[in-house]
């Protein structure tokens, strides 16, 4: 039938042990159609792509391909009936040119159906001209530019020639014109009546070139259509900003003076061939919570980390009129700027009050008492827990302890990396009390990172909105909602 679709997926559910991955999930691609699975950072949306692929078996449900049931077989099997996957991080062979990668991906995997090495350099010549390699065929990938590996990764893909097409993260570390050149390889698969899902992080990202959008939130369905649809579906708001939106009237800091305490101009990030800071300039003045929000992958942990010395980067920090460039990590920190990172970092074999006293190793026998009974006053629970393993806390104390070890450095300027992440409403509430209780009886300067965007308005003195690793709005907090939550998504 015509209107048949080509991919039918219907209550998809993936289990790791007790974790439930994706629930209940379904979908269809038609033919010649572009279809984008978003959603928040865990939401499980590459976990159901890896399982139509056959990468993941699916607990239950079905996956049917043009009417056959796939959901089960192994890749390879799925690859043969016409499935071809564009991973997000690039894996060639980097010992061999980028036209043998690509007669790699075109040999047949059974023995009988062995062709003529002279085709396959015929095929493997016209695929690599089509996807833009043409003039890099005896390159070896590690000489290649980024955008040039994704283009490896898609010519890999379309060489069993698929009439689906999956693809993770397709502009991830793509500069605007690589964008707009990728995104028109997708399109002539459309026009060529190949289905296509795109799996992204970014409504925004993918809204110029899918024809509908399925949204997802902690593995489930939670919105579909097209995508100014789901952009303005309050459910999909709720879960990329956190909730409604509320203005606060804040009175303003106390600022020493009028020159910034960290200043960060025109900083720049490569992982490899990757861009995953694009020049950021920003500045952060003594006694300020400033606020710098973005989703996931738009680069905050990449600058806080290479702002504390963690990454190498081009552009200048600034701390109190000094450049760090070439101080340790280790010297940044005990010059007063200490990072809560994403991923906690805690021992989780030592103690709450032994993860502390680690926190405070630089403190003196005097100071370090007095410091611990402050967090603990901050943080009772962790008073409750200080004889407690680390790695038998639950997520939320943990990350009151993560937070709680940090402040035992005495910063001056504290990084506060996406603290909220994964958290219960009812810890959100202390970790807010706590911020207060930091801006009112104390001159901690603070910067946030943070995806949530209604926790991170009521604690910003002043905010940033970073996108695909550029500073795209800055402003104050009660102005976000008027000039750029339309545009955050």
């Amino acid at each position: 039938m015509p209107d048949a679709p080509m991919l039918e997926v219907k209550q998809l559910t993936k289990r790791f042990g007790g974790l439930v991955a994706v629930k209940d999930l379904s979908f269809s691609i038609r033919g010649g159609e572009i279809l984008g699975l978003i959603g928040p950072n865990g939401s499980g949306k590459s976990t159901a792509m890896r399982t139509v692929m056959g990468v993941d078996p699916p607990t239950s449900g079905s996956i049917r391909l043009d009417g056959k049931e796939i959901g089960g077989l192994p890749s390879h099997k799925v690859s043969r009936l016409g499935v071809g996957l564009v991973f997000q991080h690039s894996r060639p062979l980097n010992r061999q040119t980028v036209l043998e990668n690509i007669k790699v991906a075109l040999l047949p995997d059974r023995l009988n159906m062995l062709f003529h090495s002279g085709e396959v350099d015929t095929k493997a010549r016209a695929i690599a001209e089509r996807v833009g390699l043409g003039a890099v065929l005896d390159r070896k990938p590690p000489t290649l530019a980024f955008a040039d590996l994704r283009r490896l990764e898609l010519a890999k893909a379309i060489a069993h020639h698929p009439k689906l097409v999956l693809v993770d993260e397709p502009f991830a570390g793509l500069t605007a014109s690589e964008v707009a050149a990728f995104s028109e390889l997708i399109r002539e698969f459309r026009d060529e009546g190949r289905a296509v899902l795109l799996v992204d992080h970014n409504v925004k990202g993918v809204s110029a070139l899918v024809d509908r959008v399925v949204a997802m939130y902690l593995g489930e369905w939670i919105a579909e259509g097209s995508a100014a649809e789901v952009m303005a579906n309050e459910t999909v708001r709720r879960v990329y900003l956190g909730g409604a939106l509320t203005k606060t009237s804040r009175p303003p800091p106390t600022v020493n003076g009028s020159a910034p305490l960290l200043k960060v101009d025109d900083v720049v990030v490569h992982y490899g061939k990757a861009l995953a800071v694009q020049g950021v300039s920003l500045h952060v003045r003594e006694g300020e919570f400033v606020s710098v929000v973005g989703l996931n992958g738009a680069g905050k942990t990449t600058l806080f980390n290479a702002i504390c010395g963690l990454v190498p980067h081009a552009g200048t920090v600034q701390w109190d009129g000094a450049p760090l460039r070439g101080k340790t990590p280790a010297a940044i920190a005990r010059g007063g700027i200490v990072q809560c990172p994403e991923t906690r970092e805690l021992f989780g074999d030592m103690t709450v009050r032994e993860n502390l006293e680690l926190g405070g190793h630089g403190l003196t026998d005097a100071e370090r008492p007095e410091r611990l009974e402050w967090l603990f006053d901050l943080f009772p629970i962790l008073r409750a827990r200080e004889g407690q393993v680390a790695r038998t806390l639950s997520g939320g104390e943990q990350q009151m302890l993560a937070i709680a070890r940090s402040l035992m450095m005495k910063p001056r300027l504290l990084i506060l990396d996406e603290p909220t992440l994964g958290l219960a409403p009812v810890i959100l509430e202390v970790l807010s009390r706590a911020l207060e209780r930091l801006r009112s009886t104390t001159n901690l300067t603070v910067l946030l990172g943070e995806q949530n965007v209604t926790f991170a308005i009521p604690h910003a003195d002043r905010m940033y909105v970073l996108d695909h690793g550029k500073i795209v709005w800055e402003g104050l907090p009660e102005r976000f909602e008027e000039e750029a939550a339309r545009h955050y998504l």
